[in-house]
């Protein structure tokens, strides 16, 4: 009998289900193959830890900055260490690697654009491509092992988390790039994230912003099960390597496509650079090139600079507090009760204990959890959790929810929008962050004065924009339920936040009416 796998509704989704035969296949073989294989690429994964840090032993700070990787050393240990990776792929089931086309040097294309990215395991590109060098998390040069092979790699570190960092490492990217020879080629992954192969989701343009020749790589799995891909939901990186070394044998072929050189006008424009390459490889994969982006910890899609959540972490927070026995009035109640807070507090970032209090928990499990869906740290700006829950749960009409959102992202309060206080205000009506706001704010100043009419008449009548109210939240609103009755639908009670139903002629709260 065949696997049966579901359809995903998006590429970050990947499930495997196996037949009960081969699920016991899987399993036998797993408990004889597994121990075995794992042990022998953990061995040679160990050998290369000392072999790494020889590399650049005994050179100082700027010395490892600056050296280009060539010399006795890289004769001595590069053979060593390309011949250690390829074992423990070896060993991990991939004891054949297929290549079509030929790599080009790093003068005809200083970049390797891998695609699609499926998960740790599309690493072995490293060993076919020679060993180029890569971008990687500052965080993983701690890593023990780890750390030690970026160094040999003398791999671009970077930190999400500081702009300082990623400004330095788009400097030293764009150094690399246009050495002319000095350094090795650079192997990026544009997507950035791990997808189920069905789709390429819109590139990265930081393997673009040098706009030097780009070699497309595309990598194929041809096999009868799918057990390499590790994404957003589905299998787990632990599942991924025990189906995939359960298996007798894994195939892929590495495909290098001719250089692709870009345009004078792609070479000002990183971004369309990127879309232009995703493209052609899309259509040398036959795979849909598409917009979607994992944007912070939700795979989203993009409209007009905006990112739109395929999953909403508000969506995710209603089915934690349902699980608590949280009836639809309930919720209402404490998003009412939140919205005051934040209206009579100057900081709206909570913690887990004043998220504990607020939801009115017995626990602080749950108010942890609610966090993590917002934000990598333990607090959250609760305007961006109330916002982003009315619009779920459909609590306010449209109106009334930008009303709400306006007045608490005027940070000013002179009834006009910044570019930061849009970004603020967009990123808590979807529920992600919104780094690419300034499409939108340039097309709301056009309007005139960034009031809330105008923001409001953006919305509605933009022919972009317009899908944000038309698709987006009155899909989340299905089935709203109004808080007191009335056409406004908002139950806080205070005068000075509230919608009286006084109106302008577009349809907006006219805050000199209150």
């Amino acid at each position: 009998m065949e696997r049966r796998r579901r359809t995903p509704t998006h590429p970050f989704i990947h499930e495997l289900e196996l037949s009960r035969a081969r699920e016991t296949r899987s399993i036998l073989l797993g408990c004889v193959l597994f121990p075995i294989r794992i042990t022998l690429a953990i061995l040679f994964f160990l050998l290369m830890w000392p072999i790494a840090r020889l590399r650049l032993a005994g050179l100082s700070e700027a010395e490892r900055g600056t050296a280009s990787g060539k010399g006795g050393r890289r004769w001595l240990l590069h053979p060593i260490v390309l011949f250690l990776s390829r074992g423990v792929f070896f060993f991990t089931g991939f004891m054949w690697i297929k290549v079509k086309g030929l790599q080009a040097g790093q003068k005809e294309a200083p970049v390797l654009a891998v695609a699609p990215h499926s998960g740790f395991l599309d690493m072995l590109v490293l060993c076919v491509a020679g060993l180029p060098t890569v971008v990687s998390r500052s965080e993983n040069s701690k890593l023990p092992v780890i750390g030690a092979l970026l160094e040999f790699n003398q791999a671009v570190l970077v930190s999400r988390k500081d702009p300082e960092s990623r400004r330095k490492c788009v400097s030293q990217i764009k150094e690399r790039l246009t050495s002319n020879g000095y350094w090795p080629q650079m192997l990026m992954f544009p997507e950035g994230t791990t997808t189920n192969g069905q789709a390429l989701i819109k590139f990265k343009p930081g393997a673009f912003l040098a706009g030097v020749p780009v070699q497309p790589v595309l990598l194929h799995y041809p096999n009868k099960l799918d057990t390499v891909r590790w994404t957003w939901k589905g299998m787990s990186w632990l599942e991924c390597l025990w189906y995939t070394t359960s298996q007798f044998y894994t195939n892929v072929t590495v495909e290098f496509l001719p250089v692709y050189t870009p345009s004078q006008e792609e070479r000002d424009n990183p971004e369309l650079y990127a879309d232009n390459v995703q493209k052609l490889m899309a259509r040398a994969l036959e795979v849909p090139a598409t917009d979607f982006i994992m944007e912070g910890l939700f795979p989203a899609t993009k409209l007009g600079g905006l990112s739109l959540p395929l999953e909403s972490p508000a969506g995710e927070t209603l089915k934690l507090l349902r699980r608590h026995g949280f009836s639809v009035a309930q919720v209402e109640t404490v998003v009412n009760s939140m919205i005051d807070y934040c209206h009579s507090k100057p900081d709206r970032v909570v913690n887990v204990e004043q998220l504990t209090i607020l939801l009115g928990l017995t626990d602080k499990k749950t108010a942890a959890k609610i966090c993590s869906l917002y934000s990598k740290n333990d607090t959250l700006d609760l305007r961006q959790l109330c916002l982003s829950v009315c619009t779920a749960a459909g609590l306010r009409s449209q109106e009334a929810l930008l009303h709400t959102a306006f007045t608490l992202y005027d940070s000013d309060g002179d009834d006009l929008l910044s570019a930061e206080d849009l970004s603020g205000l967009m990123a808590a009506l979807v529920g992600v962050p919104q780094y690419s706001i300034a499409e939108m704010y340039a097309e709301l100043t056009t309007r005139g004065q960034p009031t809330e009419a105008a923001l409001y008449d953006l919305l509605t009548t933009h022919p972009t924009y317009r899908k944000l109210l038309q698709e987006y939240f009155q899909s989340k609103q299905a089935g709203q339920v109004l808080a007191d009755g009335n056409h406004n639908g908002i139950p806080n009670r205070k005068a000075s936040h509230n919608n009286n139903g006084l109106q302008n002629g577009n349809g907006v709260t006219s805050k000199k009416s209150e």
